[in-house]
């Protein structure tokens, strides 16, 4: 083999990978699949064969399946060449793959979920930017422009809101953290698994986050995917888990518990850092400038609506004291928390807030409207503290949108743009 995997840790190309030696490990993590195990592996395989140049082998790491999962694993693996299995005792798509990575030889390790719901003509441009020392992880994405998604409403709606709350809360960067195809150089694995503490299905995006951090380089390859309607995934319970994720992760960067800066040390990726003055670029900042210019707006917000709330309907002088107080935030924050400055862009920047204060609207009229189905006498000290208690949550929506959609900075929506 002549292949080379370029070092970005230490900025050289080392010798080239000896004949026999395996290039890539391809893991198909499953917990009872007994059903589509077989059919995934042979075509998988013949895939493998018939177009991946170099030595590759397969791992089917079994998630401590009660049916007959591991048992059908070992006869093909006794059966196809270059396929093994490893057993787990405990669940946990992450555990499965920590464990496998940790102790594979392989230059370059990939996973992919049974179902193979991406096509496999998208494996080898997965692969090649690691081989070629251009990037250090590489993921599939269904949420690029030129992706051919096939799946529901429900999920799509999910996996988007998920992939927004990231960019908002952890600035990441990367399209679609939970695509179950991935693959990454195992020089750079070595340094990332031993900080990556979930082990479910939040391990994907812990590693791509600290992975960002860390200044390593994401490729991403748009995918064609069909959707599995036989999934078993509990899609609750897993939001509920990546949300914790989330939080756990992000109280762990504020904090800085998580080494970043030895992490970006190891793999040689210094930050370019930019003068930007007056622009608050991280988390922290931005929640603090936000929240104070939310004080002032729900003082002047409640205000109005006593005002009004002599002269007009609730629901009325809701609405409009909303709107005049979210054109006035929409301004506020453009200016002050995300350093936007100019005419340019401003009038797409207050439709979009306009679209954000029709979320607002639905949560405050929303939950108005249930105090009144519930309480049609309420006094006006009970609604003040109904919308307050709903205002609170239109705010923290509002940050996760301004943050993510509507401020988001133009180099980052042209990247996603172009991939």
């Amino acid at each position: 083999m002549t292949e080379l995997a370029v070092s970005a840790a230490a900025g050289r190309i080392p010798d080239p990978i000896p004949t026999g030696t395996t290039v890539l490990d391809v893991v198909v993590p499953g917990y009872n699949e007994e059903a589509d195990l077989e059919q995934c592996l042979r075509r998988l395989h013949g895939h493998l064969a018939a177009h991946v140049p170099y030595a590759f082998r397969i791992t089917v790491a079994d998630n401590a399946s009660t049916d007959g999962t591991l048992a059908l694993a070992r006869r093909l693996a006794a059966e196809l060449p270059d396929v093994r299995v490893v057993h787990l005792d405990q669940k946990g798509r992450g555990r499965a793959l920590a464990r496998v990575w940790s102790a594979s030889d392989a230059q370059v390790l990939a996973y992919m979920d049974v179902d193979l719901s991406t096509d496999l003509a998208a494996l080898l441009p997965l692969v090649a930017p690691l081989l070629s020392g251009h990037s250090d992880l590489a993921i599939g994405t269904r949420l690029a422009r030129s992706s051919r998604v096939v799946r529901g409403p429900k999920r799509e709606v999910i996996s988007r809101t998920y992939n927004l709350i990231l960019r908002s809360t952890l600035q990441a960067h990367f399209s679609d953290a939970q695509c179950g195809f991935k693959a990454i150089r195992s020089d750079v694995a070595r340094r990332l698994l031993p900080l990556v503490e979930d082990t479910g299905w939040f391990f994907d995006t812990e590693l791509l986050v600290l992975a960002e951090r860390a200044g390593a380089r994401i490729h991403e390859v748009p995918v064609d995917w069909v959707d599995d309607p036989d999934s078993r995934v509990d899609v609750v319970a897993t939001a509920m888990a990546d949300l914790k994720g989330v939080l756990r992760l992000a109280r762990g960067l504020a904090a800085g518990t998580i080494p970043i800066a030895w992490l970006r040390a190891q793999l040689g990726r210094e930050p370019l850092e930019v003068d930007l003055p007056g622009v608050p670029r991280s988390l922290v900042p931005q929640a603090v400038r936000f929240a104070a210019i939310g004080v002032v707006s729900t003082v002047a917000y409640l205000g109005l609506y006593l005002v009004l709330g002599h002269v007009i309907a609730s629901q009325a002088a809701n609405a409009l004291a909303l709107l005049v107080t979210a054109v006035a935030n929409t301004a506020a924050n453009r200016r002050f928390t995300f350093g936007v400055r100019g005419q340019s862009g401003a009038g797409r920047h207050q439709l979009q807030g306009l679209f954000v204060f029709g979320m607002g609207l639905l949560l405050t009229s929303g939950s108005l409207l249930a105090l009144h189905v519930n309480d049609p006498h309420a006094a006006r000290l009970t609604e003040l503290v109904v919308l307050v208690a709903a205002n609170l949550a239109a705010t923290a929506l509002r940050f996760v949108l301004f943050r993510g959609w509507v401020f988001r900075p133009a180099a980052a929506r042209a990247l996603e743009g172009s991939s």
